[in-house]
This record gives structure tokens, C-alpha cells and sequence, in this order.
């Protein structure tokens, strides 16, 4: 007799089928997770994070690549999607381009060495550090539509009205307003002189008095003082303007190249050694080569609209002046020509031939910063003469300057007689002989 359950639950044969049901729907549904985890992990990787792939973008390319513009190499705005429209090369190739190009090159692939020709020969930096997704955040990065330009003039370079009232307008109504009260002092006196004439009173005859010079002729002492006093007038004046001859304080002459100091040394923080490295160790701070400028200009040929538009205020065309460096240098933006060209740099800070100044003395021993002597830098778009370098200017300085002599082999003896000497712990360039005729007229 067969045995019968009293549920389909006591079956054991159900019991093992439901047993191996679940199991293979829990495999599958687990599969099913890690395919879609996958899938996600790797659709978020083709996507790539465009702002962390700016960051690598300026670490890793930016010494040689431009979004928009050929460098030392090609541009890369929307460099994926052009190389699968024009060539049919997928990431898969630009990922083994950009973590060893040079095997491309020696395998024989034909792009490959298309662009290693192409561009002089120079063989791209390896980049084996990049992951894939690092890889993919950067082509996120490129293939973000180009910002919009900003304008910053009006049309055929005509300046953007900006809503105000023209200068010209103000001068002009400023003009008729005098034209208008001189006629009215016209007409008034006009009228003053009709009511005196219907009256009979002789205007001419009350108001006659003795001429001025006449005045001043009869009165001998007031011709004296006069006298003494433009005497002592005249010679104040030449002497100051005697005086002034050779200081050209405020002189700012316009270079051939614009250079300005405010972005360099002050947006920038550009140390003014790096330009100017000889003022450590020359008596001269020397005019930097083109060399130094293309150090950080070789990638850098335009700027952000935000100072481009700063520029205009000073008339004044930033992408144009790096444009005149690169003409002057022979860079015509992926290599040298050859064609350099020498810049007439117009001197501004010039001490007379017989007055001797050591910069090392000053930088490098006396630790004086350069703001000292040539005024804010920083803030100057046009560099001009702040000081008026004069002797005068000079000695005061050594006279109110206490020497650094901490931690300076240099002065330790000196510093300790000289103390003695003038019972003073600080010692002045004066009091260490700053003041002796020999030590600048030689």
C-alpha cells in the first residue's frame, strides 16, 4: 500500500526539486548582480569624472597639449570621437598610445608613426601610471564642449558702451554753462550803466584811480621786498630743477613687448629671482633672456577671458603681446624655426657711471627685498621708476637700515667691535661704513 503524505511539503522528491530550484535561482539571480554591477562599473568608466580628468589633463598633458590649438602636439578637443570618425581607432588604441606610444611606433602602426612624423619627430611621454579610468576621465575631460568666448569689444573693435555718460558731453555742457554766465555778466553790466547814465552819475570819473604800476613805482620799499623776493623765488626754483636733472622717478617707457608685473609677481607669486636670477650673484639684476619667458610660455599662448578682458582696460591685448614673444623666439607653436628675432628692451632703472651698486651685495647678503628699491611690483602693470635713486635716497636708507648680521659668518667679528664702539646691539650700513665716499664713487 502506498504512503500517502499529507501535504505535498512531506514529498521528499518535491523537497529536493524546490531544494535545487532555489539554488540555481539564487546562482542566477548572484549572476545576475555582477553582470549589472559590471555593467554599471564599466558604463561609468566610458563616462568618465571631467573634472578630475582637468586635473590630469593639466598635471600630465598640458606641457604639451592644447584642447583647441597644436603645440608640441595635436590638439585633443574631441580627440576620441575624431579618431573613430576619421581613422576608426577606438579607446582601446588611444589607451596603449597613451601608456607607451613609442611601441606603436615600432610595431608599424600606421597612424602612429602618421603622427610621430608629423610633429618632428618627438616621441610622446609614456604614461604607464594611468589607469582606466584615469584614461577615461581625461577624454571626459576633452570632450567637453568648448567654453563660450567672451567679448570684450564692440563690433570692428569698437569699445562696449557701458551705459555712462560720455566725457565729451559733460565738457561740452560745462562749456555752455560758462558761455552763458559771461553773457549774462554782459548784459548786466550793460544794464548798470543805462540806470547810471538816466541818473547822471559818471561811472568813469568815481571809479578812475591811479594806475597799478604807477602805484608801485612811487613806493620804493615795496619795489625792494618785491625785488628780494623773486630773487629768492628764481633761485629756489632753478636749484630744484637743477636738481632733478638725470632722476627719472615715475619714468615708465613703453617696451616693444608688454610685460606685465602685476600678473606675473602678483596674480602669479612669480619670484622676481627667477626672471631676474643674476641680481643673487652679479652686481647687475640683468634683463631676462626669452628663454626664461618660454619655459611657461611654450604652453601657455593665450589667456583666461577674464584677464584678456582685464587687459582691455589698460588698451592693452595679452594673447597678442605672448604672440609677439613667439615671433621674437621663432616658435610657431609646435617647434622652432630658427627665425629669432632680438627685442629692443628699453632700460629703466639707470644709476650715473660713476655710482657703483652691487645687487648680490644687497639680495644675497643683505637680504633686502626687491619691493624695497623698486616700489610694488606686484601691483604695476607697466614697471616704472619708483625711486628716485638719488644719493640723497641712498644715504638715508644706510642710515635708517640696520644690517642682518644674524647667522652671517661675514660680519661676526666686525659686528662685535663696532657694537662696542657705538654701545648699540643694532648696527646701521652707516655705522659699518655705508657712508664712506669710496664704497660707491670709486
Amino acid at each position: 500500500m502506498k504512503k500517502s503524505y499529507q501535504s505535498l511539503e512531506d514529498n521528499p522528491t518535491n523537497n529536493m526539486k524546490q531544494v535545487i530550484y532555489c539554488g540555481l535561482t539564487s546562482k542566477i539571480y548572484s549572476l545576475c548582480i555582477v553582470l549589472l554591477l559590471t555593467f554599471s562599473t564599466t558604463l561609468i568608466a566610458q563616462e568618465g569624472d571631467p573634472v578630475n580628468g582637468k586635473s590630469l589633463f593639466n598635471s600630465n598633458c598640458a606641457a604639451c597639449h592644447k584642447l583647441d590649438k597644436p603645440m608640441t602636439g595635436p590638439a585633443l578637443r574631441n580627440v576620441e570621437a575624431r579618431l573613430a570618425d576619421e581613422e576608426g581607432l577606438d579607446r582601446e588604441w588611444l589607451s596603449a598610445w597613451i601608456r607607451n606610444s613609442s611601441s606603436l611606433i615600432k610595431a608599424g602602426d600606421a597612424y602612429a608613426n602618421k603622427i610621430y612624423n608629423e610633429y618632428n619627430g618627438v616621441a610622446m611621454t609614456a604614461f604607464p601610471q594611468l589607469s582606466d579610468q584615469d584614461i577615461s576621465d581625461i577624454l571626459a575631460y576633452t570632450a567637453a564642449p568648448a567654453p563660450a568666448p567672451v567679448v570684450v569689444d564692440g563690433p570692428k573693435g569698437e569699445p562696449v558702451d557701458q551705459g555712462g555718460v560720455s566725457n565729451n558731453l559733460i565738457l561740452g555742457a560745462l562749456a555752455l554753462l560758462f558761455a552763458l554766465l559771461a553773457m549774462a555778466l554782459v548784459l548786466v553790466r550793460r544794464t548798470l550803466n543805462r540806470f547810471a547814465d538816466a541818473k547822471g552819475i559818471d561811472v568813469v570819473t568815481e571809479n578812475k584811480r591811479l594806475p597799478i604800476w604807477k602805484a608801485f613805482a612811487q613806493n620804493q620799499f615795496l619795489v625792494l621786498v618785491t625785488s628780494i623776493f623773486f630773487l629768492l623765488a628764481s633761485g629756489y626754483f632753478v636749484y630744484g630743477y637743477l636738481m632733478q636733472v638725470g632722476v627719472d622717478q615715475g619714468y615708465e617707457p613703453v617696451q616693444p613687448i608688454h610685460y606685465s608685473h602685476r600678473i606675473h609677481a602678483g596674480d602669479n607669486g612669480i619670484d622676481c629671482k627667477y626672471c631676474h636670477s643674476s641680481a643673487r650673484v652679479s652686481k647687475t639684476s640683468g634683463i631676462p633672456s626669452l628663454n626664461v619667458c618660454m619655459n611657461c610660455h611654450k604652453s601657455i599662448s593665450e589667456v583666461a577671458p577674464e584677464t584678456l578682458a582685464e587687459g582691455e582696460e589698460f588698451g592693452v591685448n595679452y594673447d597678442a603681446e605672448i604672440q609677439k614673444l613667439y615671433d621674437a623666439v621663432g616658435w610657431d607653436g609646435t617647434a622652432y624655426t630658427g627665425e629669432a628675432q632680438p627685442v629692443k628692451w628699453i632700460r629703466i632703472h639707470n644709476l650715473p657711471d660713476f655710482a657703483y651698486f652691487n645687487h648680490s651685495q644687497h639680495v644675497t647678503v643683505g637680504g633686502i627685498e626687491c619691493q624695497t628699491c623698486h616700489g610694488p611690483v606686484e601691483e604695476m602693470e607697466i614697471m616704472y621708476q619708483h625711486a628716485p635713486l638719488t644719493m640723497g635716497w641712498c644715504i638715508n636708507c644706510h642710515r635708517e637700515t640696520n644690517v642682518k648680521v644674524k647667522d652671517n659668518e661675514y660680519y661676526t667679528k666686525i659686528h662685535e667691535e663696532l657694537s662696542k664702539k657705538y654701545g648699540v646691539e643694532q648696527l646701521t650700513a652707516a655705522q659699518m661704513g655705508g657712508l664712506e665716499c669710496g664704497k660707491c664713487h670709486y
